[in-house]
């Protein structure tokens, strides 16, 4: 009988590691594939909320019989960024507006190719704080397309832009960024001679 029972004893803890080692196994592939599915649920939650800073990235139309809400303006900063493989400069013209929410405005970025050779551009905004970004839209914007300087050339970029009325009363600032990036290589990849776009260069 004593016999019997310490078998018993015996096989009751290889049983227990099975199953501990099995919970253990099932939490690890759990906790991966919830970390797989984290990333696509935040960009996804982000795009709803509108905090990932974000804004659009084609050509918005002035909503109709839309009025500027002279009663208060929105302070609207204006930041640039380049990426050290890109010689050139590239600065805001206005460094910051005093913008009614609901006015159309116009400004310009000014790059200038500091190198000799051709080169294409291609700029990336977001606008800060997140929140803010749902409510700035573009309506034309040089980040929409490729933008192609020669070398030792200057260029005026143009934005248009609206801030919607039904902002919050508690953004009082939005700043707008764009990063340049050298994309010379890419468009040089897709084709021998790409098609410029027509761009103001003096």
């Amino acid at each position: 009988m004593n016999d019997k029972q310490s078998e018993i004893d015996k096989k009751q803890p290889k049983r227990s590691t099975k199953k501990l080692t099995g919970y253990l196994v099932l939490s690890v592939v759990a906790m991966f594939g919830f970390g797989f599915a984290l990333v696509p649920l935040y960009d996804v939650m982000c795009e709803a909320l509108g905090i990932n800073g974000k804004t659009n990235t084609v050509s918005a139309v002035q909503p109709q019989g839309m009025q500027p809400d002279y009663s208060r303006t929105v302070r609207v900063e204006f930041m640039s960024h380049i990426k050290p493989d890109m010689p050139w400069q590239f600065v805001p013209e206005e460094r910051v507006l005093e913008v009614h929410p609901g006015e159309v405005v116009q400004t310009n970025y000014i790059a200038k190719n500091l190198s000799g050779a051709s080169l294409v551009g291609q700029a990336v905004p977001s606008v800060s704080p997140g929140m803010g970004a749902t409510y700035f839209n573009k309506m034309e914007c040089f980040c929409f397309n490729q933008q192609p300087l020669d070398g030792f050339k200057s260029a005026e970029m143009g934005l248009i832009f609206y801030i919607e009325p039904d902002i919050p009363d508690s953004i009082h600032t939005l700043t707008l960024s764009y990063t340049l990036f050298n994309i010379t290589s890419e468009v040089v990849g897709e084709s021998s001679s790409p098609e410029p776009n027509v761009i103001a260069s003096n």
